[in-house]
């Protein structure tokens, strides 16, 4: 086990962390199928009245062919299609167990990564379910945090951007924002990564308050941000280009009238974006081991050098006494 660990250590984050992922790639198998079930459940409503509509509707082959936003909308907003507000709820109702199911499975997929062996099912789930409701109470600040700093920072962007729009230079305005959504992208990574630790430490420590961990997090990412952050940056970068060459295949490989074919590309992409994420979590799970384990430190051997011991000579035997005759009695 400590060699394994040890071999992890020297591979860096970013190896270490997609080892993580390579050795469980059941986590992704199943987060996907959790996310393709729960959205046929959220979907089915606007799914049933699609189908209700354009299944007998001349429009719908401006649809089938090419897409085509004017069919789109006057479809949707017709009497006809009903209301959207009926369709939302199972949306947002199944999104939201999606939220407690994420809550409920992170915590065996981090015990999994930091495990040498493969988890039995039983500590998985056992995992799972000591770590639910620290789970759930970070998540809520971590949906708090970021949004606030999110809101926070697109309002100072677009303030930005629109006194930009005043100056003479008509480029100045797309370069602020553009610099703008670089830096907002680079601090929303950031409070990602700390609320990764968080989430590590809160399994691996098996710590009960939360706020101890969001600390240990902190303390963490002060002292590997340059790493964390290239490392995140780096599987980014990667989903990015799996999304493009996903949208691009799909457009220029499937056919429009190919149902199956475009049901096959947009879910191998979804399945091929969910290894990056994964593949973060592997590396907060590898930084976290790495500053948190305790080493022992080896100590050379030192020859032990063997004094001599002197050693008195054995005393001299005492002298025989001879026998005397016995005393000769008196007359």
């Amino acid at each position: 086990m400590q060699t394994l660990f040890t071999e992890r250590k020297k591979r860096g984050l970013l190896r270490s962390g997609l080892g993580m992922v390579a050795d469980n790639k059941r986590y992704i198998l199943w987060f996907w199928l959790l996310n393709l079930t729960l959205a046929e459940f959220g979907t089915y409503s606007f799914s049933k009245s699609a189908h209700a509509i354009l299944d007998h509707s001349l429009q719908s082959d401006r649809l089938l062919h090419r897409f085509d936003i004017t069919v789109m909308t006057e479809r949707f907003v017709g009497p006809e299609f009903g209301s959207m507000a009926a369709m939302e709820v199972p949306t947002v109702c199944f999104a939201f167990l999606f939220f407690l199911a994420t809550a409920l499975f992170l915590p065996g997929v981090f015990q999994g990564y930091a495990s040498t062996y493969r988890l039995p099912r039983e500590d998985f789930f056992r995992a799972c379910g000591r770590n639910l409701w620290r789970f759930i109470r970070l998540m809520i600040v971590a949906g708090l945090v970021m949004g606030i700093v999110a809101g926070a920072l697109f309002g100072i962007s677009t303030a930005l951007v629109k006194k930009a729009g005043e100056s003479t230079y008509e480029m100045l305005g797309f370069e602020v924002q553009l610099a703008g959504l670089a830096v907002i992208f680079l601090i929303m990574t950031v409070l990602r990564i700390w609320f990764d630790l968080a989430e590590a430490d809160i399994v691996l420590n098996d710590q009960r308050a939360v706020r101890k961990s969001m600390g240990a997090g902190l303390r963490l990412l002060v002292r590997g941000l340059r790493r964390l952050l290239a490392s995140y940056v780096v599987a980014a970068i990667i989903a990015g280009i799996i999304l493009v060459g996903g949208l691009l295949a799909w457009m220029k490989l499937v056919a429009p009238t190919n149902v199956l074919g475009a049901f096959i590309a947009s879910q191998l992409t979804l399945l091929l974006l969910l290894i990056p994420r994964f593949w973060q979590r592997g590396v907060a799970v590898s930084y976290w081991r790495q500053a948190m384990t305790m080493t022992v430190p080896e100590v050379a051997a030192q020859p032990i050098e063997l004094q001599p011991v002197a050693i008195s000579p054995a005393p001299e035997p005492a002298p025989a006494i001879p026998n005397l005759p016995p005393p000769e009695p008196e007359s």
